[in-house]
């Protein structure tokens, strides 16, 4: 079997920036236990793979040892490929997947996810949160997400998190954020239960940032940066029950996988 293959660097404007993906097309599908195989030969914190069908592309993601129900950045950079392939006429794609129907708009070299909002729940801060190196102001529950607030940027910029014990965890992943001092927010996000200790930029993050944020600064449009070491900016807009995250991609890598 041979297969393409693409690694994207998505929501960055440069290379060795934003959060690489790696993007697997497909005819039809092959079997989850090959597609987490691909995934873990990657080693990235999300490989996509797609198939078209009916002129709606359905996508899936695997970290190195899961696959999860929703990822944005792999999304833009599966965006960037089809188009980049010429696999469909004008600006908007439609993916179909395991947590509902997406949509990706390009504008210029621009990509548009449309993606739909998880509201937090507020919750006692757990114990376990001092793992993170430092205690949250508050804590909220977002599905499988922890959320938790700090009192500021410098304060999410210093987090030495315990990933050794953090795997033990029952959560996809854990959201650290706070009032941004040149954007709206920032924040770090670390899934080390997921196989991933520190992703660079988390859009699936932003659909329970961005309402949280939204009804604190009450506004709707607002700019996001995740503060992770190859860092990430995302402009962001909340509609109805919808949040848009727009942000640029670049091509790093293509080839083939010989199986």
């Amino acid at each position: 079997m041979n297969l393409e293959i693409y690694q994207i660097d998505a929501f960055a404007n440069e290379l060795f920036k934003g959060n690489p993906a790696m993007v697997v097309p497909l005819k039809d599908w092959i079997s989850d236990e090959l597609m987490q195989d691909i995934a873990a030969e990657n080693n990235l914190s999300e490989t996509a793979f797609y198939v078209e069908e009916a002129d709606v592309f359905y996508i899936r993601w695997f970290t190195p040892t899961i696959e999860v129900e929703l990822c944005g950045h792999a999304t833009l950079a599966t965006a960037y490929v089809i188009f980049e392939r010429e696999e469909v006429e004008g600006d908007q794609i439609n993916f179909n997947c395991k947590s509902g129907f997406l949509r990706v708009d390009r504008s210029g070299d621009s990509l548009t996810l449309d993606f739909p909002i998880v509201e937090s729940v507020e919750v006692e801060i757990p114990y376990w949160s001092e793992l993170l190196g430092s205690f949250p102001v508050s804590a909220h529950k977002c599905q499988d997400d922890f959320l938790f607030i700090y009192k500021s940027q410098e304060e999410i910029l210093t987090l030495k998190p315990n990933f050794l014990e953090l795997r033990d965890i029952n959560c996809r992943g854990i959201i650290c954020s706070s009032l941004g001092e040149d954007y709206d927010f920032v924040s770090r996000f670390f899934a080390p239960s997921s196989g991933i200790n520190e992703d660079a930029v988390t859009g699936s993050a932003h659909t329970k940032l961005v309402p949280y944020w939204a009804g604190i600064l009450n506004k709707k449009k607002l700019s996001a940066k995740q503060v992770s070491k190859r860092g990430g900016v995302l402009e962001c807009e909340l509609t109805n029950h919808r949040v848009k995250l727009t942000g640029k991609s670049k091509l790093y890598l293509k080839g083939n996988v010989f199986i």
